[in-house]
Parts: C-alpha cells; sequence; structure tokens
C-alpha cells in the first residue's frame, strides 16, 4: 500500500503542474489590472504605477512569470497579495479553517443522510417511506444553494430569529457559550450544503444498494440463514458503496463551488469568499493561490477514495 500510495502521490505531481499551467496562463490573460485604480488617480504619478508592475514582474512575459512563481511556491513563498497587504499564504492559513469546518461537517451530514434514508429506501422500494424521500430527494437537488441558503435566512433568522445569518470568526465568549455560539452560526450554511448533497446521494445509494441486493452472494447469505439485518449491513452495503465512494470524490469540485456560493450567503470568512473579493479586486496571487489549493483539495480526496476502494473490497489489490 505504502508503494501505491507514492506512486499516486508521484502521479499527482504532473498533474498539479498542468493545474498551475492552465491557471497561470489564464490569469495572465484575463482582463483586468491590479493596479489600475493608480492610472485613473490623479494624485498618483505614472511612474509609481509603472514601478510597481516593475517590481512585481507584471510586464515580463508569461513564461518567465509563471517559472518565477513556480520557483517561489517550491520555497514556500506564495506571493504577496496587493489589496490585503499581506502574505498570501498568511491569508489562506487564516481563512482555511472556516471553509474546511463547514465543507467536513456538510458532508458529515450528507452521508448521515444518505446512507440510512437510501439504504432503508433500496430494501422497500416502491413503498411510501420510498416515494416520500424520493420527492424530497429530487426537491433537495433541485433547488439551488443560494435559493436554499436565503430561504433559510428568511425564516430563521428574520421571522423567528433564532439563528444568526451572519458568520462570526471572532465570537465574544468562552467555554461552552463559545461551543454553542459556533454550534447557532453554524447550523444554516452546514445545512444548506449537506443536506443538497445528502438529497443528490441518496438517490445514488439506493441505485447502488438495489443493485448490489440482487447479487448471486446475498442471495447465499439469505439462505444459510443468515437475519436480514445482517445481509444487508454486511453482504450489501458494503459492496454498494464502492459507486457511492466514486461519486463523492467526483463531486468535490461541485461541493467547492457551492461553498463559494454559502460563504458568500453567509458572510463565512473563508477561502471562498476571499476568492470573490479577489477576483472582483484583479489581486492576481491569492487568486491564482486559492484555486491551487482547491485543486489540491480535489486531488486528496480522490486519492483517499482510491484508498477506501480496497478496504471495502478485498479484491482490489494496490498495485
Amino acid at each position: 500500500m505504502s508503494r501505491y500510495l507514492l506512486r499516486r502521490l508521484l502521479i499527482a505531481i504532473p498533474s498539479l503542474l498542468g493545474i498551475s499551467v492552465v491557471l497561470f496562463v489564464v490569469l495572465a490573460l484575463a482582463p483586468g489590472d491590479p493596479f489600475g485604480e493608480l492610472a485613473t488617480n490623479p494624485n498618483v504619478p505614472a511612474e509609481v504605477g509603472a514601478a510597481l508592475r516593475s517590481k512585481f514582474g507584471l510586464d515580463d512575459p508569461i513564461a518567465l512569470r509563471y517559472l518565477r512563481w513556480l520557483a517561489a511556491m517550491l520555497r514556500g513563498d506564495w506571493g504577496f497579495s496587493f489589496t490585503s497587504r499581506v502574505d498570501v499564504d498568511a491569508l489562506i492559513l487564516q481563512r482555511l479553517p472556516a471553509t474546511l469546518f463547514v465543507i467536513g461537517s456538510s458532508q458529515v451530514l450528507a452521508l448521515l443522510v444518505a446512507l440510512p434514508v437510501g439504504v432503508y429506501s433500496a430494501t422497500r422500494p416502491y413503498s411510501l417511506f420510498d416515494q416520500i424521500a424520493n420527492t424530497l430527494a429530487f426537491i433537495g437537488f433541485s433547488l439551488p444553494t443560494f435559493f436554499t441558503g436565503l430561504l433559510l435566512i428568511l425564516v430563521f433568522s428574520i421571522n423567528l430569529g433564532w439563528l444568526p445569518f451572519v458568520f462570526r470568526a471572532d465570537i465574544a465568549a468562552n467555554g461552552g457559550h463559545w461551543y454553542w455560539e459556533e454550534f447557532r452560526q453554524s447550523v444554516m450554511p452546514v445545512a444548506v450544503l449537506g443536506l443538497a448533497q445528502g438529497a443528490s446521494w441518496t438517490r445514488y445509494v439506493r441505485s447502488a444498494v438495489l443493485d448490489a441486493i440482487r447479487l448471486d452472494h446475498v442471495t447465499t447469505a439469505r439462505a444459510k440463514g443468515l437475519a436480514e439485518r445482517v445481509v444487508v449491513v454486511k453482504h450489501v452495503v458494503r459492496n454498494a458503496l464502492i459507486p457511492v465512494v466514486t461519486l463523492v470524490a467526483l463531486s468535490m469540485p461541485a461541493v467547492f463551488g457551492g461553498a463559494i456560493v454559502t460563504e458568500q450567503i453567509f458572510r463565512i470568512p473563508g477561502i471562498g469568499s476571499l476568492l470573490i473579493s479577489s477576483i472582483l479586486a484583479n489581486d492576481t496571487p491569492v487568486i491564482m493561490a486559492v484555486t491551487f489549493v482547491f485543486a489540491c483539495l480535489v486531488i486528496l480526496f480522490n486519492l483517499i477514495a482510491d484508498l477506501l476502494y480496497g478496504w471495502l473490497d478485498p479484491r482490489i489489490a494496490y498495485r
């Protein structure tokens, strides 16, 4: 397994290099100038803007700028934010925990919804529970996250006043009160992302369990007199989880995209909102670093999915 993991990490290097080249070229060719406001400010001489562009190498060829950026990344220097006036790595490390907390909690919620509901629906197809679950699942993944987020804010924050609709990173509380306030402000963003993903995954879990429940080894297990719960949990669900793991790994880009929208709605100080504000300000070092971090996280989740295959199905060998 260690050799397989090392080989996969080595394969990820050219993938990340290709992603970085595409991102850098697209951002270099995109319209906009991070120092464009200086040119329109009559109080700032033109020589100041030219000096800044020369300092950061914005007038150099794209290939030279990319090689300079890559060398700096390998040294651990992620660049300097033109807008925030701080190092990019410090800015991302400041925002990353909030994003990982919201995304991680939402994925746990999605799995807690999708697995039991999907399995129960598949073991009782076309029952009343199955029809209700399918209807709610269709409604859940048909509604966009921005609509669901605004709807929850309208109901639970404005009308009922139960939950805050602005996520605060500096909660003025200690001990148990801090955890309670953190829970209250995390309920809606986690629910928006988690229920949307859970609705989509429920359909896939149901379909995978329906396929696995008709296999010969399941019929053999029932013929041996095993209890139905043992048959479902040990022989059906474990085989049905293999395509579900693939789905979860492949849906991570959509999850990060939904997190960007959710962070904007609930004002979460994460890297999604940082990316949007950087795009509006043409802060290219931050845009490049954030999108590259998203790419690394997607590749990491796909690697974790490949490792889970061997645990779910012993017939899969790490070679």
